[in-house]
């Protein structure tokens, strides 16, 4: 593959130029992830020797930091294998809606989007805001936000499904405990590798003015566009750009996406652990429960993983629980969504 980029008639096929240079971006990463586990491996060893024969409690000590950070880099590497589903590899689109619980389930849905914001930061993907529906009083009741970087839909998508919190309402003038539910949904964010048939005329296009809760990013040109799939239903707006071009052209990749993502659970419906995650945003259907009172602990019904760290987890260091729900599809552990114990 390297020495075929060399070669002018290479680029005669751009389309296939660029599918292969992304192939071999990918597996290079892959290689030199094996590669430092390798040479990490190799130092340690050096070091160990060294420190048994020359009584060397340094280069121990050194050696027992490679290990660790070895068994981090394994541990990420056993995740990598797991995703190895169709489009697993791809960027995403990550949808958030908020469920029953009124005001409180709008805010509850807007600390979603925090914590999907300071996840996606801490990997290292680039994440934007391309629409988002406030909510009169507080928080928002929905928002769409395209995160760029490599396998974020195949961790995003064991967070599909709904989400309960628990917790002391900021909103009740008597200070009661509430509970509130938002439903979380990510498709893969597809490249023009892939097709996706869409006839123009199954679509209805409206345009209209772009608005917000105010700000830098306010918009007041008729430049927002929603995109209506007539025969699946799908509905895709964008009003991030002040460009109608722009927000058009990023409604119709997102309408690609779901278009895309619904054919592969078409194809896959009697596999597709996410179908039956999409369930009514209310009690009795969710994946995960955030409890912030009268105790603290988030609880993922389907793997039984647990924290008590919740201001930890909701600032985005939600990770661990990705790679639980992986390994234990994997291995066909998981637990039906449901209300947790």
């Amino acid at each position: 593959m390297e020495n075929q980029g060399g070669f002018p008639e290479f680029w005669n096929d751009s389309k296939r130029a660029r599918e292969l240079l992304r192939e071999k971006n990918t597996i290079e990463k892959l290689v030199n992830r094996y590669l430092s586990a390798d040479r990490q491996i190799s130092d340690a060893e050096t070091l160990l020797e060294l420190g048994e024969e020359l009584g060397d409690a340094d280069a121990e000590r050194e050696a027992d930091t490679i290990v660790t950070a070895l068994e981090v880099a394994v541990k990420g590497l056993e995740v990598q294998r797991l995703l190895s589903d169709e489009a697993d590899e791809a960027s995403a689109v990550l949808e958030i809606n908020a469920g029953a619980g009124g005001t409180d389930a709008a805010d509850w849905a807007d600390m979603l989007k925090r914590m999907y914001l300071r996840w996606a930061d801490r990997m290292g993907f680039k994440a934007r805001l391309v629409d988002e529906a406030p909510n009169d009083d507080a928080g928002i009741k929905s928002c769409t936000i395209e995160i760029e970087g490599d396998f974020a839909y195949g961790y995003l998508k064991g967070e599909i499904g709904v989400h309960r919190l628990v917790r002391i309402s900021p909103f009740d003038a008597n200070s009661r405990r509430q509970t509130a539910f938002a439903s979380v949904d990510a498709y893969p964010d597809i490249d023009d590798e892939i097709e996706v048939k869409i006839d123009e005329k199954d679509l209805e296009i409206q345009t209209m003015r772009s608005g917000g809760a105010g700000g830098q990013h306010v918009n007041m040109t008729d430049s927002a566009v929603r995109i209506i799939h007539a025969p699946s239903g799908i509905v895709v707006k964008c009003q991030r750009e002040r460009s109608q071009l722009k927000n058009k052209a990023t409604a119709m990749k997102m309408l690609r996406a779901r278009l895309y993502q619904q054919e592969l659970e078409r194809r896959q419906a009697a596999l597709d652990v996410t179908n039956a995650q999409k369930r009514k945003i209310e009690w009795g259907s969710q994946i995960r429960s955030y409890v912030l009172q009268p105790y603290r602990m988030v609880k993922d019904v389907r793997t039984r993983m647990e924290t008590g760290d919740t201001d930890r987890f909701l600032d985005g260091d939600i990770q661990p629980f990705m790679d639980a729900f992986l390994a234990a599809r994997a291995n066909g552990t998981l637990s039906e969504g449901g209300e947790a114990e």
